[in-house]
């Protein structure tokens, strides 16, 4: 007895040798997709060494360019690498040299001098020293310096210090909100800090008594008081720094904030190097300005809070100021809540 197959299946038969001879053929891909290597290899056969060392060098041909519309730069940018190492191996051990040693010099001249108190005592009548204006500006000024360096310290150092302790949820919520602060407090920081430097530019222009305070240390070497305008040589420094490096990190922060300008990634990354290294030594310097303003001197504070000195502060720390103003004195208890109100009295650089 014969068996006889269906020409039906007959049919069938080259189909399922070439589904085999096609099975085998991919047969090599498959299995490169499981091995990283491998895959690499079988989708780009022609990556090797030397086309490597094309990319790096310059090459944008077709095969080598960035795929963004318009782009120039190769697959492998080089600038990226440099400005990562500048970043990691100069920029953040600046930023905590200057911030620890700051911290230090503050913590040895305390332990050393302690606060300066005020020589005679308080007279009980005040001068007018900060009108609202200024002492709103000022506040406003210190208020986004200060949150912007908390946001800008967390995004360089923060992964290294809050990452460890609450994880990557937390971590994650800390560095989107460092940004977004920085992001967007930084243009209003900016614009209000080009109004305090116009409105303070006059009283803070050098004179000659200024070279004397400098060699005197502000009143540290030697004996008697130096004189002093409104404002010191020491805080005359501190406004021109201001406007040297404060406005180079404002320019800089612009420049990282508005990228739709058409700025290159060697622009931002540049600017990002710039802003970094002035925002860090502001943020040093800042730390001293703040120790004098507050726990250092007895009396400077509470000009800033109130907007009224003590006569023994003004007659010790600002003499010149005080011998142009010091007929508009008047008693603590005239000084009503609403003295801001009042109009500043007249400065002298």
């Amino acid at each position: 007895m014969t068996m006889s197959i269906p020409w039906q299946f007959l049919w069938r038969l080259p189909l399922l040798a070439l589904m085999l001879v096609v099975g085998l053929a991919l047969a090599p891909g498959v299995e490169a997709q499981a091995d990283p290597d491998r895959e690499a290899a079988f989708a780009v056969p022609a990556v090797d060494a030397d086309t490597w060392r094309l990319v790096r060098s310059g090459e944008t041909g077709p095969n080598y360019r960035d795929s963004r519309f318009g782009s120039d730069y190769n697959l492998v940018n080089a600038a990226g690498q440099t400005w990562r190492e500048i970043r990691n191996r100069w920029v953040s051990p600046f930023g905590l040299i200057a911030i620890g040693a700051m911290l230090v010099m503050i913590a040895v001249f305390y332990a050393i001098f302690g606060r300066k108190k005020l020589d005679e005592p308080r007279s009980g009548r005040k001068l007018l020293r900060w009108s609202v204006v200024e002492r709103s500006l000022h506040w406003s000024v210190a208020t986004l310096f200060i949150l912007l360096a908390l946001s800008g310290l967390n995004i360089l150092y923060g992964k290294h210090v809050f990452h460890p302790l609450f994880g990557d949820g937390a971590w994650g919520a800390m560095i989107a909100a460092s940004k977004q602060v920085h992001n967007y407090l930084g243009p209003i920081f900016g614009i209000l800090l080009v109004i305090i430097l116009a409105k303070f530019f006059l009283r803070n222009l050098p004179r000659r008594h200024d070279l004397t305070w400098f060699r005197k240390g502000g009143g540290l070497i030697g004996k008697g008081h130096v004189d002093a305008g409104f404002a010191n040589a020491g805080e005359k420094v501190w406004y021109w720094l201001l406007v040297t490096a404060g406005l180079t990190v404002v320019v800089s922060g612009f420049v990282l904030d508005f990228p739709n300008y058409g700025q290159g990634r060697d622009t931002m990354m540049w600017a990002n190097v710039i802003h970094a290294v002035g925002a860090l030594g502001l943020t040093a310097v800042a730390l001293g300005h703040i120790y004098i303003g507050t726990l250092g001197t007895e009396g400077s504070l509470e000009g800033m809070a109130t907007g009224y000195v003590d006569e023994a502060w003004a007659k010790e720390h600002h003499n010149l100021w005080y011998e142009e103003v010091k007929d508009q004195a008047v008693a603590e208890e005239q000084i009503g809540d609403e003295a801001e109100g009042d109009s500043p009295a007249p400065r002298s650089g």
